[in-house]
C-alpha cells in the first residue's frame, strides 16, 4: 500500500509529533482503530526509550522511522546512533508481582513484544536497527 518516513529529534516534544504522524498515516492505510492505538503505543515506547536511555550526551540526535504496509503486514523500521542496544537480550518483565513489588521498567518492552508479531535487531554502521511486524488479519 505504501511507505511513509519521518525523522525525528531525540526532544519529547517530537514524540508528539510523531504520534500525531502514526495515527493520520495508519489511517489513511485504512487500518482498524485497535491497530493504530497498539502501534501508536508501540512506537512511543520504543521512541521515548531511545531518548531517555540512548544518549550519553546532550547533542541533538536524528531517530529515523519508516513504515511500509503491504500483504497484510506493517513493518515499521526504527533507526538511531545511540549507544547499542538489542531489545530482544532485555530481560523479559515480571508480570506476576504484586503491583507494589514490581520494580520499574521493562514492562514498555514486554508490551512491544506481546503487540507486535516480529521484531528483529541490528547494529550496523554504529546505529541501532530495530524492525518491527505486525500482520494484520
Amino acid at each position: 500500500m505504501g511507505e511513509k518516513n519521518i525523522s525525528i529529534t531525540n526532544n519529547l516534544e517530537q514524540a508528539e509529533i510523531l504520534s500525531r504522524f502514526v495515527e493520520e498515516v495508519a489511517e489513511e492505510w485504512g487500518l482498524p482503530g485497535k491497530i493504530i492505538l497498539n502501534l501508536v503505543l508501540v512506537v512511543e515506547e520504543v521512541v521515548t526509550n531511545i531518548i531517555f536511555y540512548g544518549y550519553d550526551d546532550r547533542a541533538e540526535h536524528r531517530i529515523n522511522l519508516g513504515f511500509s504496509y503491504e500483504d497484510n503486514t506493517i513493518t515499521l523500521q526504527v533507526e538511531d546512533d545511540g549507544r547499542a542496544f538489542n531489545p530482544l537480550l532485555a530481560a523479559p518483565a515480571d508480570t506476576t508481582a504484586e503491583l507494589h513489588d514490581c520494580k520499574v521498567g521493562g514492562l514498555g518492552l514486554y508490551l512491544v513484544r506481546k503487540i507486535m508479531d516480529e521484531i528483529t535487531y541490528s547494529r550496523l554502521n554504529n546505529k541501532n536497527i530495530l524492525i518491527l511486524k505486525k500482520h494484520i488479519t
